[in-house]
């Protein structure tokens, strides 16, 4: 899998069209979205429409995308299952990592979720 995301990184920085930074990104984005969608169980509920997914220690994996969603109504709808408050919070949207302190979060500053987004937790 390693081999086939190198050679997806050498094609897009040969062809000249993207940066190393966001072509790293942009393979990681698609690694972590197959992974997710090979680890998830068969029985899980499928998404129809917009959406918003969810890697790490959650219920559900998959939230569906409405105009007022925000990070923490996400993580509320993920049912995070994690023993304590996640370390580090991170949303991965077009290819873009944006890190997210939870103490943001506690403090009340929210964050509006935007369909396609893709949201890491880490312990």
């Amino acid at each position: 899998m390693k081999r086939v995301a190198y050679c997806l990184l050498g094609l897009l920085l040969c062809a000249g069209c993207i940066s190393k930074a966001k072509s790293d990104a942009r393979v990681r984005t698609a690694f972590l979205a197959g992974r997710q969608q090979a680890t998830a169980p068969a029985n899980a509920p499928q998404v129809r429409g917009p959406s918003v997914q969810i890697v790490g220690n959650v219920k559900t994996k998959v939230v569906p995308w409405t105009k007022d969603l925000t990070l923490a109504k996400t993580l509320i709808a993920a049912e995070y299952q994690g023993v304590g408050n996640p370390s580090k919070i991170r949303i991965i949207r077009n290819g873009l990592i944006t890190d997210i302190p939870p103490e943001q979060l506690l403090n009340g500053e929210d964050v509006p979720m935007q369909a396609g987004d893709l949201v890491e937790i880490h312990p």
